[in-house]
């Protein structure tokens, strides 16, 4: 029986306000799949509630019951349609799809350049238009000028560059002077009188030079990536000692094929990306997996794998290593500290990054979200990469400025720039 492309990814909206919207995916598996179609869910702030995935290595069916958090967050169906589908493996005719193969190369890169006056949450409100475009932010560069405006430069791309489905004439929309002229009106209309200038083009060949390249010393990595719990706001403090409490419970009695994973731990935004990451990143099938609804603020998830040949995992240490990674990523997702930079202050914030070199989704909108409840405003802002011996790093740095309002150099301000940047980046 014949499948057709509207039948892989159904959307089912909620009937009334606050019911979840049930997404449903159905279509060939390949590797990592969970993970892709998890970080895409992410991408667009929504919240999954409960979840069911199963495959026979050959086809895939998932289902996600979704809400956005927060509730105002607007979610464009159609757009996370296109994005679900755009994951799935295609079951076009081999000649087509090599012509897909051969064709594929990375998204183009562009350069937005926006030129306004300074005024709080500016950062947040470029971030918030980028995200409802469907446009991915890949670098940052924001510097404010001693005359009080500020130069934002924002290296995208269109995230529905690999929607490989959709017809040729749908790819690279930034490619037109129409869909150009359009983002920068979103951004003149959200900006307002404080818009000086809106720039959007191709970004040249030169700013490929910047990445790989470290954007921390040795110093602040070794504050950033080895931070205790002690340094802390006590209510963080709290939270952070349930996360501690995970647990992992492996049985291999169960099937004679498959090693079952019972996880239960503090529920946090991204959980499930986080959980099927590693799976991805250290070459576990997963063939079945339910996760269930949080009670009293606690997650359960049942998750059946294989190793990499199609067989369960019985090599004591490879389960401990397994567990060892999962727990890390469950109980420390992220890592956020703030420190001093000579008398200014500065935020950081860094995350692991996927093998494939993708890094978390939302995490720049996040911290610019918080820094805007606090009435902060950013000095400059940067995004870069940090290698350790075993892992890469995405690391946000937020130079904040001090010149308007309360001075930021206490204790109990850098507690709470903190508190709330944990809070919103985990949903508590």
């Amino acid at each position: 029986m014949r499948m057709s492309w509207e039948d892989v990814v159904l959307i089912e909206e909620g009937k009334s306000s606050g019911d979840p919207t049930v997404v449903t995916v159905n279509c060939p598996d390949k590797a990592g799949l969970g993970c892709d179609l998890l970080r895409v869910v992410l991408e667009f702030g929504l919240y999954v509630t409960r979840g069911d995935f199963s495959t026979d290595g050959k086809w895939c069916y998932v289902v996600l019951w979704v809400v956005p958090r927060p509730s105002s967050v607007r979610v464009d169906w159609e757009s996370l349609n296109k994005r679900l589908l755009s994951c799935c493996p295609s079951f076009l005719p081999a000649f087509y799809l090599n012509q897909l193969t051969t064709g594929s190369k990375p998204p183009p890169l562009y350069l937005l350049t926006v030129f306004s006056l300074d005024r709080k949450g500016l950062i947040h409100d470029v971030t918030e238009v980028l995200c409802e475009l469907d446009l991915s932010i890949q670098r940052v560069k924001v510097t404010t000028t001693p005359d009080g405006k500020v130069l934002d430069l924002f290296f995208i791309t269109d995230a529905t560059d690999n929607v490989k489905h959709c017809s040729i004439n749908n790819r690279d929309k930034l490619q037109t002077n129409y869909t150009r002229e359009e983002t920068r009106e979103h951004l003149r209309v959200a900006l307002g009188e404080c818009c000086i200038s809106c720039e959007l083009q191709l970004a040249g060949p030169e700013y490929d030079i910047q990445e790989g390249h470290s954007c921390i010393s040795e110093d602040i990595a070794e504050e950033l990536f080895s931070s205790e719990m002690e340094d802390q706001p006590q209510a963080i403090r709290d939270k952070l000692s349930k996360v501690d409490k995970a647990s992992i419970i492996v049985d291999n009695r169960l099937s004679p094929t498959h090693t079952l994973l019972q996880i239960q731990c503090l529920d946090q935004k991204g959980l499930i990306y986080d959980v099927l990451k590693i799976f991805k990143d250290c070459d576990i099938r997963v063939l079945h997996g339910r996760f269930y609804a949080s009670v009293q603020g606690y997650r359960s998830l049942d998750i059946f794998i294989q190793n990499e040949n199609g067989k369960e995992i019985v090599d004591k240490d490879n389960l401990v290593g397994l567990c060892s990674r999962l727990k890390e990523e469950m109980q420390h997702p992220l890592r956020v500290i703030i420190t001093n930079r000579g008398p200014d202050t500065e935020l950081l914030v860094a995350n692991h990054v996927e093998v494939s070199g993708k890094g978390r989704p939302r995490v720049f909108y996040d911290v610019t979200l918080a820094l805007k409840k606090l009435k902060i405003c950013v000095f400059s802002a940067e995004i870069g990469r940090h290698s350790t011996s075993n892992r890469q790093w995405e690391v946000y740095r937020f130079l904040l400025d001090e010149s308007r309002g309360s001075p930021l150099t206490s204790n109990r301000a850098k507690r709470d720039i903190v508190d709330e940047v944990i809070r919103t980046l985990m949903g508590w």
